[in-house]
């Protein structure tokens, strides 16, 4: 299996050409923080992976977390490394100093996390959880639990987790019945809770669980849903860890990937109640914990790019290695001399770089909308992000099932064999389009939310500038064909678009039969548009003689790639829009 390295050409690529990372920092008065501080940060981060947290991928995936007959989790040999990501502050990275963090910028943070999620998905689910743990508190917890959990959480100390689903309750919350009932200056919460990752395990003093429930008064569906926090561990005078609370892993489950991440079933309160503690207004939790689930969503986005980028990483090595070909004079030749190779590590690899540039460029909008003094700035870089949250979670981790099957197919009859480690990464990307909300879900917002609440504005917004970089492009020297690639892809989502503020009104299935399409339209689009910008970037430094000039025509082959081989598919996926969903329907439920 090959070795890990994050892409830090790519990086500074998009941090430089794409954000102008530098001149954001100076806008938001971050005085301090430049490229050269992030991509020395970057460098110290892929260290650390690459040498100690990418050699657990095997291993946790090969022995998994495990439930002693002690109702113990254990998991594979993170511990250590896990203690090391704490004591050399990477917990706290984009958090507010005033509760122990450093600060830094989210798309920073992004960055590392990309780092994490490469070289083990299992291991960076706990930090992942964590941080959304964080920035609910944040927006919504009182004053009281922020000085009493946030430093722990932030410096990685203590975990959190994110506790939604219930037997009977998978997507449909309004059917969530864990409750909560008043007892002096806390709750007593009972009820299960499935599929919550790293719900428990020893690598921390205590575990901090972000909890749905309803209270006695509670009216019903998702109106009625309150948030509570409740600890593992009750807090003693001294803040510490003391009694355990009513809360137990009573099973974990036995899943395709992430085996190095336990899945725990939860049990509140099988005694007398585990105790918790009210987060946000009554029977306004869902809002509080859509904070978490957002902040998730990017976040999960980001995973499709990393497991896709370790999956290219040891695909390219295999290539270049495996012997195959005999030239007539009878010398052998690899894999990579074959066009249908190169074929498909040029699908995975200018699929990477666009996800990738659309991450980081999401991540930077995050830090735009936070750090923004103009209040219509701000509010307009909002809606950027509220837009580009469902398609970065839902077409990064679409593609990343396409990308990590390409990676087995490169190594032929051994990427089917565990031990060569490809089927790994396939695996462990099949959950990415399905946790912290299907793409189904993501596609419901998109249309919902995103784009019928406002009448198209923001997703209009979005088209215009891209409509921008396909006219510059097609008056750049060699660049016209990626602009005229471009500017359909463009026409492919305004005719979507149209067609769905047309006609959303006639069924409530038009915007279901239409989301997943309109999905996958938008990230190929905006996917183009990354790498059209970035044509645009390397063509002027090449021309001028400055940058890295191997680099910088290879991202001209990977955007021309990109163009050819990718934005077709919207054309489409806008006619499959526009077919409406009377096909889709029209089968009873008896005819299936």
């Amino acid at each position: 299996m090959s070795d890990y390295s994050y892409p830090y050409k790519d990086a500074e690529f998009i941090f430089n050409e794409l954000i102008d990372f530098d001149q954001m920092c100076a806008q938001a008065g971050l005085d301090e923080m430049n490229a050269e501080l992030a991509f020395a940060v970057l460098e110290e981060a892929n260290r650390m992976g690459s040498e100690l947290i990418a050699p657990l991928n095997v291993v946790g995936d090969r022995e998994g977390a495990s439930l002693g007959e002690d109702g113990v989790v254990e998991t594979p040999g993170f511990k250590e490394a896990y203690l090391r990501y704490v004591e050399d502050g990477w917990a706290g990275l984009g958090f507010p100093e005033e509760f122990g963090g450093q600060g830094m910028p989210k798309v920073l943070a992004t960055a590392v996390d990309e780092i994490w999620q490469s070289c083990n998905l299992g291991f960076s689910l706990c930090s992942l959880l964590t941080h959304g743990a964080v920035e609910a508190l944040l927006l919504h917890g009182s004053d009281e639990l922020q000085n009493t959990y946030l430093p722990k959480l932030v410096s990685g100390e203590w975990t959190g987790t994110m506790n939604l689903t219930e037997p009977q309750a998978g997507s449909d919350l309004a059917a969530v019945n864990t409750r909560a009932i008043p007892e002096g200056d806390h709750y007593l919460v009972t009820g299960q809770k499935i599929y919550i990752t790293w719900g428990d395990h020893q690598m921390t003093d205590n575990v901090i669980h972000l909890v749905l429930a309803r209270l006695p008064d509670a009216p019903a569906g998702v109106k009625g849903i309150s948030l509570f926090l409740v600890p593992k561990f009750l807090l003693d005078d001294n803040g510490e860890p003391g009694q355990r609370n009513d809360v137990h892993c009573v099973s974990i489950e036995h899943k395709l990937g992430i085996h190095g991440s336990p899945t725990c079933v939860l049990s509140f309160g099988d005694n007398e109640g585990a105790v918790g503690y009210l987060v946000g207004e009554p029977h306004r939790g869902l809002m509080a914990m859509f904070t978490m689930m957002n902040d998730a969503r990017q976040s999960v986005g980001l995973q499709g790019l990393s497991v896709s980028e370790r999956s290219y990483q040891q695909a390219r090595g295999w290539a270049m290695e495996r012997l195959q070909g005999t030239r007539s004079d009878g010398t052998r030749f690899p894999i990579i001399d074959f066009p249908d190779v190169r074929r498909l590590l040029m699908l995975m690899k200018s699929g990477a770089e666009a996800m990738r540039g659309l991450a980081y460029v999401a991540s930077a909008e995050i830090d735009r909308s936070r750090l923004s003094k103009d209040a219509d700035e701000k509010a307009r870089h909002g809606a950027r992000v509220d837009l580009y949250t469902p398609i970065v979670k839902g077409w990064l981790t679409e593609l990343s099932q396409e990308l990590t099957s390409h990676g087995i197919q490169v190594h032929g009859g051994m990427g089917y064999i565990e031990e060569t480690g490809s089927a790994q990464f396939y695996r462990d990307a099949r959950i990415t389009t399905i946790y912290e909300g299907t793409t189904a879900i993501q596609a419901n917002d998109l249309v919902g939310r995103k784009t019928l609440a406002d009448g198209g504005e923001a997703l209009s917004a979005l088209l215009d500038e891209i409509r921008q970089t396909a006219g510059q492009l097609a008056e750049a020297e060699g660049l016209s064909g990626l602009g005229e690639a471009l500017a359909a892809g463009v026409a492919a989502g305004e005719a979507a678009r149209d067609w769905l503020l047309a006609h959303a009104a006639e069924s409530r299935d038009v915007g279901g039969a239409a989301g997943v399409n309109l999905l996958m339209l938008l990230g190929f689009v905006c996917g183009g548009w990354v790498m059209g910008v970035s044509a645009l970037k390397a063509s002027k430094h090449l021309a001028a003689g400055t940058g890295d000039a191997q680099f910088l025509e290879a991202k001209l082959a990977t955007a021309r790639f990109y163009a050819e081989h990718y934005l077709p598919r919207a054309d489409a996926h806008s006619a499959a829009v526009q077919a409406g969903p009377d096909s889709i329907m029209a089968l009873s439920a008896e005819q299936f």
